[in-house]
């Protein structure tokens, strides 16, 4: 039974004589064996730990000798082991978890001297220096004839690269690297992503660049991305849309659309109030969502988008006279914030209030409504902005909404007075 990870040996008796231990552990192989006892000349089950500096490795009994187990932290591979003689504390860190707890195991059975037949024994041999290496963090493969085909990712990585490698799919012993950081495939051939990507709950940066991805799962936008997840490359890809679920995602800082097909854009990336850098250059976005003016970037690229050219006389009127008593609920729903959600309304009213428009005038529409498309300069919501066309033009079209005529009236004498066409 091997296991590696960190190990502080901590003597307890130093303090009596005024002394510190170390304070920090250092990589280690431990394993748990049977070795000749001089003394009694039987084969006993014994501890080895060795290290980069010590490869012969330091034994200690196990059998009746293990005091105490402390592992409140096992689920993030650490764990202490007390042995009675000498007076030490065995404090393991930096451990896979699964790992740890069968090490623990073994190591609790051969305290309480369980046949050595049943336990899964190693031969305590000295360890090779590579075996005593510290955890590799970062990893790059950038030919396929480099991509490791029976041997595993080192569990320790947290950011790992794999571009020009022609991968078609996401393969699933990336998804095993719990502690990975940072995920770049860019420049392969991948059609689809897996949900589990979701499941890596440390991940910050997915780059999947140059791919040939058609849709971006709404289960990936509702996984433990939404709490992680600040940057998302998807430009050079097949988009066409972006599911209403997308704006969930509400960690992202940089947001990269680049080259795909995409016909518009989320209808409320406003929510994404932690976004400082969205470009979405050469799509054929035809307008910005309302939600647009919500943002606050720091740097915003749309160039090489067929943005329609604007009217302000131009409308589409869904206003009912009187208003549906569906459309007067679902506005005092969302206007007085009243929860809701499937186990109280039907699913498919849940999902048309989590698509609300907002007025000028700040209150809420669903399904009656006046939509115009009006120019907006986007210097409103960009500090930096790359020029929209050749022309040099920095505005775009950005719908509106409008909850009555009123509002509507108002608009539009506005716009007259300040000459916008």
């Amino acid at each position: 039974m091997k296991l590696q990870c960190d190990v502080e040996v901590i003597h307890r008796m130093l303090p009596t004589y005024g002394l510190k231990n170390r304070g920090r552990g250092t990589r280690a192989v431990l394993s748990i064996g049977k070795h000749l006892d001089r003394t009694t000349q039987r084969n006993n089950i014994y501890l080895m730990i060795c290290t980069q500096k010590d490869r012969t490795g330091s034994k200690y009994k196990l059998k009746e000798n293990i005091e105490q187990f402390f592992t409140w932290f096992v689920d993030e591979g650490k764990a202490t082991v007390r042995l009675k003689e000498p007076a030490v504390d065995v404090c393991l860190s930096k451990a896979d978890a699964n790992s740890l707890k069968n090490f623990l195991s073994a190591a609790r059975l051969a305290h309480r001297g369980s046949d050595s037949d049943a336990l899964p024994l190693s031969t305590l041999t000295p360890v090779r220096a590579r075996d005593v290496e510290r955890p590799k963090k970062k990893l790059s493969i950038l030919s396929k004839k480099d991509y490791p085909l029976t041997s595993n990712f080192p569990y320790s990585l947290e950011q790992l690269q794999v571009s020009y490698c022609k991968l078609s799919r996401v393969d699933m012993r990336m998804l095993s690297l719990k502690g990975l950081r940072c995920l770049d495939l860019s420049n392969n051939h991948i059609k689809k992503l897996p949900e589990t990507i979701g499941d890596l709950g440390c991940l910050a940066e997915l780059v999947l660049h140059n791919n040939h991805l058609e849709t971006f799962s709404a289960a990936l936008c509702l996984s433990s991305l939404q709490r992680t997840l600040k940057l998302l490359d998807l430009s050079r890809n097949r988009l066409h849309a972006l599911p209403d679920q997308f704006c969930q995602l509400r960690e992202l800082v940089s947001l990269k659309l680049d080259n795909n097909l995409l016909e518009q854009m989320p209808t409320r990336i406003g929510q994404l109030s932690k976004l400082r850098f969205l470009s979405a250059s050469h799509n054929k976005l035809p307008f910005l969502p309302a939600d647009f003016r919500q943002l606050s970037l720091e740097n915003l690229d749309l160039f090489g988008n067929p943005f329609a050219q604007p009217n302000s006389l131009d409308h589409t009127m869904r206003l009912t006279f009187p208003l549906s008593l569906q459309e007067m609920a679902s506005r005092a729903v969302l206007d007085l914030r009243i929860p809701f959600g499937p186990h109280l309304i039907p699913a498919h009213l849940c999902k048309e209030l989590e698509l609300a428009k907002t007025c000028d005038c700040g209150r809420t529409v669903v399904d009656a409504f006046i939509q115009m498309v009006v120019s907006m300069n986007l210097h409103l919501v960009s500090h930096t902005v790359v020029l929209v066309d050749d022309m040099g033009s920095t505005d775009a079209p950005v719908k509106r909404y409008f909850c009555s005529l009123p509002c509507y009236s108002q608009f539009l004498d506005i716009c007259l007075q300040r000459g916008v066409r």
